[in-house]
């Protein structure tokens, strides 16, 4: 198996899942459309799991990793490529991290639920049953504004949680390929 044209898959995938996920917190600062105060957002949303975690950690790796197959990066021979092959472990962990903070952040989000206002008081209504109104979509009216702010928050906590164990898993085998690649024998073919 050649470990730089692996390396470069799963930088060029990695790429678009940074510039997806940054999109989605994008959206998630501006529900029903509109600009809101910091103090009407979650403080899921304000930590920025998609753009921190998920945007420039990932982000990092995934360049990383499309540049490995780029000979001269580090040299040439042996040398260059367990040099190649160091920077993709670091990167790699660099961007396991960024997927688990972006994970833990949508699954807290997941599970408190947005910050909406009801009667006029502006909290965190779906905190203490622990998300089981993901269940029961009759609940998900009870937020007067932002409008359909359960559904986007859902919708976009959710991607972002998909693609955040999609990477974690190919950072992962990147981290144990490069390992790999590393320990193992230079040789020429």
């Amino acid at each position: 198996m050649c470990l730089k044209k692996y390396a470069c898959y799963v930088g060029l995938s990695l790429i678009p899942f940074t510039l997806i996920c940054i999109m989605a917190n994008a959206l998630l600062l501006v529900p029903d459309g509109k600009t809101w105060s910091s103090d009407q957002l979650s403080v899921h949303v304000l930590l920025l799991p998609g753009f921190i975690g998920r945007g420039l950690m990932v982000l990092c790796p995934g360049i990383t990793a499309v540049l490995i197959g780029a000979e001269g990066s580090c040299g040439k021979g042996c040398c260059g490529h367990r040099c190649r092959m160091l920077l993709s472990i670091i990167s790699s962990i660099f961007g396991i991290l960024g997927a688990i903070y972006c994970l833990c952040v949508s699954g807290q989000g997941l599970r408190h639920g947005p910050k909406c206002s009801v009667n006029g008081k502006w909290d965190y209504h779906f905190r203490k049953n622990s998300g089981t109104y993901l269940n029961n979509r009759t609940q998900w009216n009870l937020c007067e504004e932002p409008r359909n702010v359960v559904p986007w928050n859902v919708m976009l906590f959710c991607l972002l949680a998909i693609i955040s164990s999609l990477e974690i898993l190919l950072c992962g085998i990147q981290l144990v390929t490069a390992t790999v690649a590393i320990c193992s024998n230079c040789r020429k073919k």
